[in-house]
Formats: structure tokens, C-alpha cells, sequence
């Protein structure tokens, strides 16, 4: 965490801020100290769980929440795989292309069918191995 500090000023129910001031009595801490630890353990339990994922998820693909969102909430390796998986969604697939003309049909299915063989003495289209193999 950084040395930074903001000031917040938030109202809270009278009954909670006794009960935290008391608590915080007890642990010797001030009251600061117990609401910024409170937070911190909060914040850090909603990052496991599977709906408040969800959530963050569907906000940062549907551009509602930016990356430096999503890393200052769960840390720069989850964000980086979130973008990972945003850039591999945004992607449309490749079109397979074709070098060449199609066989015909008396090309394709007259002759040998062709077989596996290991990488070192695959084939050539005729059938036999290459010069390298």
C-alpha cells in the first residue's frame, strides 16, 4: 500500500460508531486504525468471491471499468489476465484462407490417401520423403 493518505468523512450510525469506538478501546488501536483494517479485511474478502468476481468481470467487458480498476482492486496479475482474455474476445476469429484452387474431385480421391508420418520423413504430396528426410 502507499504512504498516501485521503481524508474521508462519511456519516455512520450513532450505535456502530460506539460499538466500533469501544472495540477499539479494547484493542488499544484508534478508531482510524480498527475502520482502516475493517476495510482492508472487507475489501480483501469480497475479492474471492465468485459473484463480486463476476460483477468486476462483466464491468471491465462491458468498458464500465478500466484496467487500472480491476489491478487496483484485484493486483496486476489477475488484471493482466483479464486483458489477456478481453484482447482474445474483442479479436475476430481468422478467416481460414486458400492458397491455390481446390482439387477437383478426380484429383482428390484418385491416388494413395495420405498417412502420418513422423516430422523427419514426412511425405511430400507425391507420396514419397522429402530430400531432407
Amino acid at each position: 500500500m502507499t504512504s498516501e493518505k485521503t481524508r474521508v468523512d462519511f456519516n455512520a450510525p450513532a450505535p456502530l460508531v460506539e460499538r466500533a469506538d469501544a472495540v477499539a478501546d479494547i484493542l488499544d488501536v484508534s478508531r482510524t486504525r480498527l475502520l482502516i483494517e475493517a476495510l482492508e479485511d472487507a475489501l480483501a474478502e469480497l475479492t474471492t468471491d465468485e459473484e463480486f468476481r463476476r460483477q468486476l468481470q462483466d464491468a471491465y467487458y462491458s468498458d464500465r471499468i478500466d484496467f487500472e480498476t480491476v489491478d487496483a482492486v484485484l493486483g496486476r496479475e489477475e488484471a493482466v489476465r483479464m486483458k489477456l482474455l478481453r484482447a482474445s474476445l474483442d479479436r475476430s476469429p481468422p478467416e481460414p484462407t486458400l492458397a491455390g484452387d481446390l482439387p477437383t474431385g478426380k484429383a482428390f480421391y484418385e491416388g494413395e490417401p495420405a498417412t502420418w508420418a513422423p516430422e523427419e520423413s514426412a511425405p511430400t504430396h507425391d507420396g514419397q520423403p522429402d530430400a531432407d528426410g
